[in-house]
């Protein structure tokens, strides 16, 4: 029986995958989940992405002149009461003295009022624009958590693929171990072979199978996890088809160049010029408030009996307020220095991002470029152990490998193939980590 090789057994492999992947499509219905419907199904989804909307969106609807204080308030009030008195009054005419019980009276006031501010130290031009900054900010905020979701949603993947992907070697491996145990069965046969070398053979095969359970349920798990970032239902089946392909080109002076446009650190700065317009509005508190008001009053004034029957006034009136604060005991003054102190505490806080970031930065590029070389020896070690496993089952076939041979190429295949994945995996997740910081990540 002429020797394959571990490609043969590769393909064969395979084939047994796509009918097993068939058999289970079929049987549990499986739902195939591609890189962008989990992304664009986070994004949809998230709570957190959620509150980071509705933030913002309560920031466009206070990004509004009148929250500011710049439009005019016009009130409207009235009041209408009636009564019973008892009156007494004398005159030095005793002919007009008047005593009477229960006497009606009706008190009527209605009126219209509108007032608007003339100055107040541009207090309501600095709100403006800290509302405006909100908003801004706001915007930055949901920005960072959009591109948050989309690393940690595409990482998670990712995972699931290399977990799959361990799967595979191991499949490869068993594949070897029943081609090793069919090898000394036949030998066996021909009296060239002992049950010591089988039993063993067997156990190599049984702890591989193991492993394939084992790795099964890790795989089970992650994709557990992917589905929670998804918000997808724990128990759905999944099918999921794609490999790792790393992008090779990120270098550092584009990272560095995009570390700028990172929306936590322009929420940052957003978080800087808010505080300074804090300051100028806590600065105004000490300036005059000067407002403009006019409006139309009216009031009627009925009695059954007394010195007056009827008494009513009407008419519009217009005036100018001041208001000057002298003294309030310093508190206006100990609020700017309080804003002041802030606004320096907020400069702190995005210098101290700024350095956070550009570590972040320097460490995982320096992890991407290392990785991205150990992965061109690692593919020509893996390689290598491929042709050498071949080469050992061949000898094996004829006699000239021992078992322990076999095992220990088996073995550095195996190793190897672990490596090149958790590589492989590694320079993606360096990579993802690259662009999020540069805010670049995208489908």
């Amino acid at each position: 029986m002429p020797f394959r090789g571990v490609g043969n057994f590769i393909s064969m492999k395979k084939l047994v995958t796509v009918i097993f992947l068939s058999i289970a499509i079929a049987g549990f219905s499986q739902q195939k989940l591609s890189l962008t419907d989990a992304v664009n199904t986070a994004l949809k989804n998230s709570y957190d992405i959620q509150l980071a909307k509705n933030a913002l969106e309560v920031s466009n609807i206070n990004n509004y002149i009148g929250i500011a204080g710049g439009l005019p308030i016009v009130s409207a009030t009235g009041s209408d009461n009636e009564q019973v008195t008892s009156i007494n009054q004398k005159f030095a005419d005793a002919t007009r003295d008047t005593k009477r019980d229960n006497v009606g009276s009706n008190n009527l006031a209605v009126g219209v009022t509108g007032s608007i501010l003339l100055y107040n130290g541009l207090r309501v031009t600095a709100t403006k624009k800290r509302l405006e900054e909100l908003q801004s900010q706001n915007q930055q905020l949901l920005n960072a958590q959009v591109q948050n979701t989309i690393a940690a949603v595409m990482t998670k993947y990712y995972d699931v693929v290399r977990q799959q992907t361990y799967l595979k070697t191991i499949f490869q491996s068993i594949d070897v171990s029943k081609k090793r145990l069919d090898i000394l069965q036949v030998r066996k046969d021909v009296g060239l072979s002992n049950n010591a070398d089988i039993f063993q053979a067997q156990l190599d095969l049984n702890a591989l199978i193991q492993s394939q359970q084992s790795q099964e349920l890790i795989i089970d798990q992650a994709k557990t996890d992917l589905l929670n970032l998804v918000f997808m239902k724990a128990d759905t089946k999944i099918l999921i088809t794609d490999t790792i392909i790393v992008d090779k080109t990120v270098n550092m002076d584009s990272v560095r160049n995009h570390l700028s446009k990172n929306p936590v650190l322009a929420a940052a700065d957003k978080q800087i010029k808010i505080n300074e317009l804090i300051e100028k509005e806590t600065a105004a508190l000490r300036y005059p408030t000067v407002r403009a008001s006019t409006g139309y009053n009216f009031t009627s004034s009925k009695s059954a009996a007394g010195f007056s029957l009827l008494n009513q006034s009407y008419g519009p009136f217009i005036g100018v307020n001041m208001s000057v604060p002298i003294y309030n005991g310093n508190i206006s003054k100990r609020q700017q220095q309080v804003a002041a102190i802030n606004t320096r505490n907020a400069t702190i806080v995005r210098d101290n991002l700024v350095l956070d970031y550009e570590t972040d930065m320097v460490r995982t590029y320096q992890s991407y470029s290392s990785t991205l070389a150990q992965l061109q020896t690692e593919f020509k070690n893996y390689t290598l152990s491929t042709q050498l496993l071949d080469l050992i089952l061949q000898k094996f076939q004829l006699g000239q490998a021992t078992i322990i041979d076999v095992k220990q190429a088996q073995q550095s295949f195996e190793n190897e193939g672990y490596r090149l994945v958790n590589l492989n995996y590694a320079a993606k997740v360096a990579e993802i980590e690259l662009k999020r910081l540069g805010s670049q990540l995208g489908l």
